[in-house]
């Protein structure tokens, strides 16, 4: 294992998806771990990531300088560079100017990290500060116009600082280096592998539950789905399935997974037809962290009762989450600092129920929780379905939600995706959907004026999320989606396309 400190970079996450690519396993600790606690997970290499404070603002992040005593490999990546530098007695300076961007990297002479590169490499960089006198045992080992100490070692005590990141694609030779620190210096073993991954997950459930009985709550979505495979697969029908119908969902939603999972051997799966309490308790609602809140209390409300009221016969012990890797890290002490987006994906069952968390996918990243699909046998239709919010179309209607608003835009939502599918753009892009806009607007249909509804159509290009680019489709497609949401689609007279990146927007409307 490789482990991972987070100084806040955006990047943490591309850095233990990256050692992950590699067969190794990467975990994401906060820059304030205590040794003893890094101990425990017996790493053979330690990651100190970027992050956006400099090292020589007061309060600036530090880790455990014992760390450093270790006696493991170390590869510090830009602040962790900086702080590496600062901590082992160099020094730090303001640089006379911002290198952000493509840079060409010189590196002098041979050395384990670069093993395998050119003389010139170019890597993409992102800071202020720079190290401007190197700590004792140190030597230079790169450097670009800007930057005299753009890379450095200590091989005696395997220390490696790099002021640039290799994590990012427009580092040229990044995952190159990545390997080396990896495999040539802290002689990590590929024991990361999606197949072996699978069954060791389906074991250890087995192990844990024994003859007990879990519950799991369904969404639609491709987490709960796969974790909910996985805990079949390992004690069979001691698993029940609940499916609650907020009445937020896309069109035929509800009917597809439904009948997948009964063909596919859930004998105990219950399916809830909650829509009017949700609906009921929305009316009136306008602002976004309201009904977020309302929906994820109302969820909770109907999932205890289905427990209570069809499955009080069953000696549950344990409710299963589809929570994935990085719902577990951001809601873990690295965000201590971050501000509260989304409310709702706090909210968890009370813990009068009783029930232990079991949490078979917490390891894997969204990609990896698909490979494992795959591996179970899922269809590609539904785990390649693009991301859904827990909240549902409830936060793609600005304002109000009703059931015109949400005949509206589940109709328009499903005529976007089709279009899509057919013309092979669907794969293509990481997120679509249509969001309902609280207006309406003339148009002209026949001879008639009409007054109704704008949809905006939303498509963007993301890894994870964290960021996102707009997706460019073609003018072509663009106006037959357009013609078709309009023609199909009763109460919208209007279609918009959504050029915003994420950020400065976000990718949901609310």
């Amino acid at each position: 294992m490789i482990v991972i400190l987070n100084f806040g970079s955006q990047f943490a996450h591309l850095i233990a998806r990256r050692v992950r690519e590699l067969g190794v396993r990467a975990e994401i600790l906060p820059f304030d771990t205590k040794v003893a606690e890094i101990e425990k997970l017996k790493p053979v290499g330690i990651i100190l990531s970027g992050g956006p404070a400099s090292v020589l603002e007061k309060g600036s992040p530090r880790l455990d300088r014992r760390i450093f005593e270790m006696g493991l490999p170390i590869l510090g990546i830009c602040y962790g560079h900086q702080v590496m530098a600062h901590l082992l007695g160099g020094r730090v300076a303001k640089g006379e100017h911002r290198e952000f961007g493509k840079e060409i990297l010189e590196i002098k002479g041979k050395n384990t990290l670069f093993k395998g590169l050119s003389v010139k490499e170019t890597v993409w960089f992102s800071h202020g500060d720079k190290v401007v006198r190197l700590p004792g045992g140190f030597r230079a080992t790169a450097s670009t116009k800007g930057c005299k100490y753009g890379a450095f070692e200590d091989t005696k005590r395997n220390f490696f600082g790099i002021q640039f990141h290799p994590e990012v694609t427009h580092t040229r030779n990044g995952k190159k280096i990545l390997s080396n620190f990896v495999f040539s210096i802290c002689r990590a073993k590929k024991d990361w592998q999606i197949v072996s991954l699978t069954k060791e997950i389906i074991a250890e459930t087995k192990s844990e539950v024994e003859q007990r009985h879990v519950v799991v709550g369904i969404s639609g979505g491709v987490d709960s789905l796969v974790a909910a495979t996985l805990i079949h697969r390992a004690i069979g029908n001691r698993l029940h399935a609940v499916f609650v119908d907020t009445g937020l969902l896309r069109k035929g939603e509800v009917e597809q997974v439904a009948v997948y999972l009964r063909k596919h051997g859930f004998k105990k799966l219950y399916v809830i037809d909650a829509s009017k309490p949700f609906l009921t308790r929305l009316k009136g609602v306008s602002d976004p962290e309201t009904k977020r809140k309302i929906i994820g209390h109302t969820f909770i409300e109907v999932f205890e009762k289905a427990i209570k009221n069809e499955l009080k016969k069953y000696p549950i012990a344990y409710l299963a989450q589809g929570t994935i890797y990085p719902d577990r890290v951001e809601s873990a002490s690295t965000s201590k600092t971050s501000a509260k987006i989304k409310s709702h994906h706090n909210l968890t069952l009370p813990e009068k129920l009783g029930f232990k968390i079991l949490e078979p996918i917490k390891d894997l990243y969204k990609d990896e929780v698909r490979k494992v699909g795959l591996v179970l046998g899922l269809p590609k239709d539904l785990l390649w379905r693009h991301p859904f919010p827990g909240p549902g179309l409830a936060v793609r209607i600005v304002g109000e939600v009703t059931e015109e608003r949400l005949r509206i835009l589940r109709e328009a939502d499903a005529v976007f995706i089709e279009e899509l599918k057919n013309a092979g753009e669907y794969e293509k892009i990481w997120q679509a959907f249509a969001a309902l806009l609280p207006i309406k607007v003339v148009g002209v249909m026949g001879d008639a004026r009409t007054y109704e509804y704008v949809i905006a159509l939303r498509a963007v290009d993301s890894v994870d999320g964290m960021s996102a680019d707009w997706h460019k489709i073609s003018n072509e497609l663009l106006e037959k989606i357009s013609s078709a949401i309009v023609g199909k689609v009763s109460g919208v007279n209007r279609v918009l396309y959504d050029i915003t990146q994420k950020p400065p927007a976000t990718i949901e409307y609310e």
